[in-house]
């Protein structure tokens, strides 16, 4: 559960028009996130294309066994995998969790704020010539789509209608309502995705998790199914206080998706320990369903700096992608 509306912290940003909140967004990425990328064809993961680029020493947990290299690895006994150049155009498609989880925050950004962030880096940073990008933006009233498409014009507007998107409001459906949730979304996605490229998830993932951290999330399936085609990058946005509780007294906790409400006294000890312990099993379980998944993982915090967690993510990935390779053994690379 979480509160039910938090004023952002930084009251400046809050009254800025959704244009100049934009203009503020591009600055930050071109600043401090341009040069990352070189040439106009990269995207924000290394990784398969079309062209081939030889080969190098299969390891395991990293790489696709769909991959593998069989006549080097018949020559040398051990196994390799192929690599191949980026492919020149790239397609990214985004799917933006807009719904009640995602309207909390008690640092500089809420959350929602921090997936248009997040989606402004992705947007900028795959924007080239010939570079499309589609997005599906999945709100309490049903899941928006966004072709693809390139230019910059086409990513401004997909960020003035993300910042200009009405907050939702207390779910008051009748029975049998529900909200569509991260599952449908993916669902979504994996429909109309059908050219090979870049998917990038930006959630906080909390959608349906069973409460037996055993059990698989049920966006899970589609999203390895996804991860079979495409890239994937999961980008996961937490705040805070989700994780733990601060020592203020009485409060009240609501939970955005069902509008139930509950009252805690944050004075206890052992309540903020078990609250602790129970968001740590929580997010393991969201991290242990993305790995399965096959997705690259990237975390974003409200109280953290986007940009510089977003640049040290992108230098990790390269770092990965262009290790060395030891010395083939048992044969000739």
């Amino acid at each position: 559960m979480r509160r039910a509306t938090i004023a952002p912290a930084d009251p400046g940003l809050a009254e800025l028009s959704p244009d100049q909140r934009i203009r503020r967004l591009e600055l930050t990425v071109t600043r401090r996130l341009n040069g990352l990328l070189h040439g106009q064809y990269r995207g924000l993961l290394p990784g398969p294309g079309s062209e081939p680029a030889g080969s190098r020493e299969y390891r395991p947990g990293e790489d696709e066994v769909r991959r593998m290299d069989w006549a080097v690895t018949a020559r040398t006994a051990v196994p390799h995998v192929r690599q191949v150049d980026s492919d020149r155009e790239l397609t990214t498609w985004l799917l933006v969790d807009g719904s009640a989880s995602m309207e909390f925050g008690t640092a500089e950004l809420d959350k929602r704020e921090l997936a248009v962030a997040a989606v402004a880096a992705v947007g900028f940073l795959t924007a080239g010539v010939g570079n499309r990008l589609g997005a599906q933006v999945l709100r309490a009233d049903g899941v928006r789509r966004f072709p693809a498409r390139s230019g910059r014009t086409h990513l401004l507007a997909l960020l003035r209608t993300l910042l200009a998107a009405p907050r939702p409001t207390p779910p008051g459906g009748g029975p049998g309502w529900r909200p569509p949730d991260l599952a449908d979304g993916l669902d979504a996605l994996h429909r109309i995705a059908n050219r090979r490229g870049l998917v990038v998830v930006v959630s906080d993932f909390l959608d349906g998790l069973p409460d037996d951290p055993g059990q698989p999330a049920p966006w899970e399936r589609t999203l390895r199914r996804l991860a079979v085609r495409h890239q994937v990058l999961a980008i996961e946005v937490t705040d805070p206080r989700e994780l733990e509780l601060p020592d203020v007294g009485l409060i009240t906790l609501v939970d955005p998706e069902t509008g139930r409400r509950r009252e805690v006294c944050t004075s206890d000890r052992r309540l903020r320990e078990r609250y602790a312990e129970a968001a740590a099993i929580q997010r393991d379980q969201i991290h242990e369903s993305l790995r399965r998944s096959g997705a690259t993982h990237l975390p974003l915090r409200t109280d953290g700096d986007w940009s510089a967690d977003i640049v040290r993510h992108v230098h990790a990935q390269r770092r990965l992608a262009a290790a060395p390779v030891g010395p083939a053994r048992g044969g000739i690379a």
